[in-house]
């Protein structure tokens, strides 16, 4: 049974089968800007895309799948990685330094994906019975990094997952957070100021490397399933309903930003200070020119669920179901 997170909270609170939606595949599309192609397998999901710089790059998704470019997203060659789950994210410390999770494990490559070794399991046993489930990764230093997830128990969340490393990802320790609410993901802007988000409208901040960590008022009970920082004032957050935050304080205050859906938005990515994209499900693409105020829908020609984003000065590129990739060219 897949874990994936998204695929996790839809069913609990609509089903998974509504995440089944038909596809334009196989067939290249170009449309304002974007060309969409299958490039991972049929019938499974994409689930993560991370580049380590313009030519570099990973997807990830269903069972096990990890695919690695070198020329900018024009071809793909798939790494073997001995997984069965789904792959949930993947992060890149640099071309050759990287990390996945997959269900309730952490894996890593020294050598930009060529071998992937497990480094920790986290087992029931651990939780008092509770299934540890692990959505995103992100290192805040070279050797310091974060994990986020959730503990549940017949398919209920019963508590917050949050875990460190201060040895490359070498061991894993937990750390309590002051929510008990799901956690889904995180970003960080340098060494001492972090983000995590979550369910139930949960913004949680760091100013001091991940040593403590306190709650922000959003105002929302929505879930909200990812964040992005420019840099320690200026950041936003996406979740289901269309909801979309926009915070210029560190996250002080949380302002709604009206956009022209209410599909489950589930990623976020800004550029630069005024250019930034979101991604959702049935294939939605929004684009904001003015730093997040205002956001236009943009022509994407697929339905199919969107799960990640990644953006560069250069191109961009969504990933999501039935192994589609979309691919923005400037």
């Amino acid at each position: 049974m897949r874990m994936r997170w998204a695929c996790v909270w839809t069913r609990r609170a609509k089903g998974c089968a509504a995440l089944l939606l038909t596809v334009l595949a196989g067939v290249a599309l170009a449309q304002e800007g974007w060309v969409a192609a299958r490039r991972g397998e049929a019938g499974k999901d994409l689930n993560a895309v991370f580049f380590a710089d313009s030519k570099r790059g990973w997807i990830a998704g269903d069972a096990g799948y990890v695919s690695r470019t070198d020329d900018g997203g024009h071809s793909w060659s798939q790494q073997a990685t001995g997984i069965a789950e789904a792959i949930n994210d993947i992060y890149f410390r640099n071309k050759d330094d990287g990390y996945l999770l997959a269900g309730n494990r952490i894996f890593s490559t020294g050598d930009g994906g060529g071998r992937w070794s497990e480094v920790r399991r986290f087992l029931q046993e651990d939780f008092g019975g509770g299934l540890p489930e692990l959505y995103s990764v992100r290192f805040n230093g070279k050797k310091r990094g974060w994990v986020v997830g959730s503990i549940s128990k017949r398919d209920q969340v019963i508590d917050s997952l949050l875990v460190h490393t201060e040895d490359a990802g070498t061991t894993w320790a937990r750390q309590r957070v002051p929510t008990r609410s799901e956690l889904i993901h995180l970003d960080f802007v340098n060494n001492d100021d972090g983000w995590i988000v979550g369910a139930g409208g949960t913004i949680l901040h760091t100013s001091d490397g991940g040593a403590t960590w306190t709650l922000q008022r959003t105002g929302i009970t929505a879930t909200l399933f990812h964040v992005d920082f420019r840099n320690d004032r200026t950041g936003w957050a996406v979740g289901e309903r269309g909801t979309v935050l926009r915070t210029t304080d560190g996250g002080l205050n949380w302002s709604t930003v009206n956009v022209p859906v209410r599909s489950m938005l589930l990623s976020v990515m800004f550029v630069d200070e005024d250019e930034g994209w979101i991604a959702g499900r049935g294939g939605v693409i929004l684009r904001s020119g003015d730093g997040g105020r205002s956001w236009v829908q943009q022509e994407t020609r697929t339905k199919q669920n969107l799960y990640a984003l990644f953006l560069n000065k250069k191109n961009g590129w969504a990933v999501g179901g039935d192994g589609m990739v979309l691919r923005y060219e400037r």
